[in-house]
């Protein structure tokens, strides 16, 4: 079981070297406004800002090896996409299977359902993380419009 464990933590730190030079490239900027979040019954049942998700630049994001990088984990129906991971469950027809709050949830702070999760949490307020490289304070994995994106693409998957 350990070694499982030591397996996907390795996994993780691949994908997580995958996606650093983004952060890099934003590191000089001020960091996006974050916004408060609530959960209710295992969900975030408001979008983070009010915001209107596009479900066309969620899949972009998701797929996109430098931002979302859900591939990495996560079978997806992105038929230009030849390779994706197997250590999450396949997201295809999560939207039916889930409320939108949920998913939201989910791409927010997947160790609320899990602890022990691997994945990131692409929106986890920043004073929660920790070792984080000086010029990348103050930041979130994805800001909150792209969260609204994924949420948007991920729900349409019915």
């Amino acid at each position: 079981m350990q070694l499982i464990h030591l397996f996907r933590l390795a996994l993780l730190s691949l994908a997580i070297l995958s996606v650093t030079p983004a952060f890099a490239a934003d590191a000089e900027s001020t960091p996006p406004p974050y916004y408060k979040w609530k959960i209710e019954n295992y969900a975030i049942n408001s979008p983070l800002n009010n915001l209107i998700g596009d479900a066309k630049r969620g899949q972009e994001i998701a797929g996109n090896q430098s931002r979302g990088n859900c591939l990495a984990c996560h079978l997806l129906p992105i038929p230009e996409e030849q390779f994706f991971g197997n250590l999450g469950p396949p997201l295809t027809g999560i939207g039916s299977r889930q409320s939108v709050g949920m998913i939201r949830l989910h791409v927010v702070d997947q160790s609320r359902f899990n602890p022990e999760t691997v994945m990131p949490g692409y929106y986890r307020p920043p004073s929660q993380l920790n070792r984080v490289a000086k010029e990348l304070e103050g930041r979130t994995w994805l800001n909150a419009q792209e969260i609204e994106d994924v949420v948007a693409y991920l729900a349409s998957l019915k």
